[in-house]
């Protein structure tokens, strides 16, 4: 028997996440969560990872360091991996990984829903179609935008994916649970905008206001989802000098 087969501790793959997500985001998720299982560093309620790419590439040599480093910002854009910076030093940039569970029950869930209530047949599939399966899988290509894995549909709004990519854009944790959020999401949703307008919002926010000292406390949902949400939306690129009256900004 050959010794491939026998040697080597065997990677987990499930081909329903792998179906969902990519091949490779799932290979990266796996991986993440195996660390996160035994791992003693905590912040924020959730426990935490850190690896370089060479380290990941190391563990997965299937793997380049390009390609897992666009696929860990392809799962940091889906909102499934969550990083940070928990170092000592404000010089070292190592990243930490979390794995945002909450959300990716929540779209497991959501996929469950919309499977049972397709019609009947759709999504039955019997053992002769395995290897078919296994070819979609190989052959998936990575997805260029979040847009592409979100249903955009008034019964699906993406609550935990927008405040995925709020939290990772301005390294904060606000929760998707949050009634307030979820109604200002819920109202600009029903206004027509989609998951890319409220990404587009986010950056253009986040790049004039991260770094001001003043500003930056106003990357929050109560702000930038609210009236002034298509403004921002239509923002022109340029410096702009605001007041505070401008705003409602509620404390």
């Amino acid at each position: 028997m050959s010794k491939l087969l026998i040697n080597e501790n065997p990677l987990l793959i499930l081909p329903s996440l792998a179906l969902k997500i990519g091949l490779n985001e799932a290979i990266l998720l796996q991986q993440i969560h195996y660390w996160l299982v035994s791992s003693q560093h905590e912040w924020e309620g959730r426990k935490w990872i850190y690896n370089t790419y060479k380290q990941w590439q190391l563990q997965l040599p299937f793997l380049s360091e390009s390609t897992i480093k666009r696929t860990i910002k392809s799962l940091e854009e889906k909102g499934y991996v969550i990083s940070g910076n928990f170092n000592r030093h404000k010089m070292d940039k190592t990243k930490w990984y979390t794995i945002n569970y909450e959300m990716l029950e929540e779209s497991i869930e959501t996929e469950e829903q919309v499977s049972q209530e397709s019609p009947t047949g759709q999504n039955e599939t019997t053992s002769d179609s395995a290897c078919p399966i296994v070819e979609t899988i190989v052959t998936q290509a990575i997805p260029e935008s979040t847009s592409e894995i979100t249903t955009e549909n008034k019964n699906n709004i993406p609550f935990s994916e927008i405040i995925a990519y709020l939290n990772n854009k301005t390294n904060s944790s606000y929760k998707p649970e949050t009634k307030k959020t979820r109604d200002l999401i819920t109202e600009r949703w029903n206004e027509g905008f989609l998951f890319d307008d409220f990404k587009r919002v986010i950056d253009i926010k986040t790049q004039e206001w991260l770094y001001d000292p003043v500003w930056n406390k106003y990357l929050r949902p109560e702000t930038l989802f609210g009236p002034k949400f298509e403004s921002y939306l239509n923002q022109k690129s340029g410096k702009k000098t605001y007041r505070e009256e401008d705003f409602n900004l509620d404390d």
